[in-house]
This record gives structure tokens, C-alpha cells and sequence, in this order.
């Protein structure tokens, strides 16, 4: 598999994943039991495994690494921020306000993480 096959996995994983999350936090906002659903739980892990290893892949063959390149290194904080936020986002336990703010968030963390990735730049709007 060559690098654009690769950067082409990775890119439809990152909007399927998105797609997934957003899709998981207006259920969460409106207190559906499909949140509950086997494949609803187990998919999104197996997207983002994917992502993942696709995103170390292209890291390694083209030797691109994040903190070398600042773009990749305000993506790679910019996942942590998300991943933090998606967490209180949907989990369970939390006041809705709260899980619907880290929800809005998140949602404007990974535009922010899909702009780095289009510009290359780590301050978008300079």
C-alpha cells in the first residue's frame, strides 16, 4: 500500500470518526438509547485504531515527525484536548450542561485539528 492509499484511509477514517462522534453527542443531547447499542460502543474504537496506525504510518515513511513540525505537533495536542473533551462529552454521570459544552468543544477542537491538517499552519486564522 503506497503512501497516498494510506493518506486516503486516513483522511476517510478522520471524517467517518467525526461523523461517529458528532453523531454519538446529539444522541447523548437527546437521551437516546441507541447510545446503548453494541456497535455504537465497539465502532468508533475500531475507526479511530485505524486512523491511528494510518497517522504512524505516514509519520514514519515520510519522516515528517510531530514537535519537529509545529503543524504536527498542534495536531497531536489538539487530539489530546479532543480526546479529553469527547470523554466528558459522552460519559455518562456529568450534568448535561456540562457534557454538552465539552461536546461543542470537542466539535471545535477537531475543526480546528481537520484546518491544521488543510493549511499546515498552526495558527489558522494568522
Amino acid at each position: 500500500m503506497g503512501y497516498l492509499a494510506v493518506k486516503h484511509l486516513h483522511m476517510s477514517c478522520a471524517a467517518l470518526s467525526i461523523f461517529l462522534f458528532a453523531l454519538r453527542g446529539v444522541w447523548m443531547l437527546r437521551d437516546s438509547p441507541k447510545l446503548g447499542q453494541r456497535w455504537v460502543k465497539s465502532a468508533p474504537h475500531v475507526v479511530d485504531s485505524v486512523l491511528l496506525a494510518s497517522a504512524i504510518t505516514m509519520v514514519v515513511w515520510s519522516g515528517q515527525y510531530p514537535f519537529v513540525q509545529p503543524w504536527l505537533g498542534a495536531k497531536v495536542v489538539a487530539l489530546l484536548a479532543y480526546i479529553g473533551l469527547g470523554v466528558v462529552a459522552l460519559k455518562p454521570g456529568r450534568p448535561k450542561s456540562v457534557r454538552a459544552i465539552a461536546f461543542g468543544a470537542a466539535l471545535l477542537t477537531v475543526f480546528y485539528i481537520v484546518a491544521v491538517a488543510l493549511t499546515r499552519r498552526v495558527f489558522i486564522f494568522a
